[in-house]
């Protein structure tokens, strides 16, 4: 695997693998690299001949100083979880390549990026939108692989390459979680022992409320009875706790089409979020059903 650190670079490359007829896909991601962003690599080098990894923290879509200073930087290791996968190229660009002196463009997205993360994340998804449209240009990517954990993030790039003709087709891949259900995330290193532990609840509270919604319970109460056992729990605040449309993202409150239960909530100062589908049982939630 080669680390590229220029735009220059990294096209030079990808016009040799167009002349040889090669596809190209590509993994954008912001480093600290957990088996959630490999199961995307492997989809990767599964569908298409060359496989490119992006690393880059992208100060644009921090609304919070804080956060983005606390953000994970493992370019390292990162590089060495990669080598078994068979990726061709980490590419790892620098501010500079990615808002030269100068910059001064925006893409906006209306529409599935308001409510959820786009409301309590001002701005969030305007960065999110403007560095992938970047990375999929520079990259030249025949196919992009995100996961389903960011689902709202996963609709916002989708949008993006139907509204404005990209060529690269949107993959979304399921979302990879720890043994006791806790959605694997860069941001879980940040949790100590004693909130590590509490986490799970997210996902129980979760796969709790779409059984109960299938069963015929409100919308209402199940999303109440999710609250509570998350603050019983020990969460702390939780900036939204919402059933939504699927794929549109439109608020529901009845189970009448497929949809999703979707949480932002704060542990340790730590801000997780999570969805599960309510349309469709998963094993862990089958789990969770009471015996008859």
């Amino acid at each position: 695997m080669k680390i590229i650190r220029s735009k220059a670079e990294l096209r030079a490359m990808t016009e040799d693998w167009r002349r040889a007829g090669d596809s190209i896909g590509v993994v954008p991601t912001m480093g600290a690299l957990h088996a959630g962003h490999l199961s995307l690599v492997e989809a990767a080098c599964a569908a298409t001949d060359r496989v490119i990894v992006t690393l880059f923290v992208n100060p644009k879509q921090f609304n919070n100083p804080e956060d983005l200073a606390k953000y994970p930087r493992t370019e390292e290791s990162d590089a060495e979880k990669l080598t078994p996968y068979g990726a061709d190229v980490l590419y790892v660009p620098d501010g500079a390549q990615m808002y030269p002196e100068g910059f001064a463009t925006t893409i906006s997205v209306s529409g599935v990026s308001d409510g959820l993360c786009g409301a309590t994340r001002p701005g969030h998804f305007d960065g999110v939108a403007t560095v992938v449209t970047k990375l999929l240009l520079q990259t030249d990517a025949d196919q992009a692989f995100f996961g389903e954990k960011d689902y709202q993030q996963l609709q916002v790039v989708r949008r993006i390459a139907e509204d404005l003709d990209l060529k690269t087709r949107i993959i979304g891949c399921p979302t990879i979680r720890e043994s006791d259900g806790l959605a694997m995330s860069s941001r879980n290193l940040r949790l100590d022992d004693r909130a590590r532990a509490t986490a799970p609840v997210i996902r129980e509270a979760l796969s709790r409320a779409a059984i109960e919604i299938r069963e015929g319970v409100s919308v209402e109460t199940a999303l109440q009875s999710a609250r509570s056992r998350l603050t019983d729990a020990g969460m702390g605040e939780i900036d939204y706790l919402e059933f939504r449309g699927d794929p549109d993202l439109a608020i529901l409150s009845t189970a009448d089409r497929p949809g999703r239960i979707f949480v932002a909530a704060w542990l340790d100062g730590v801000r997780l979020i999570d969805n599960v589908p309510v349309h469709e049982a998963s094993q862990h939630e089958r789990r969770l059903e009471p015996a008859d």
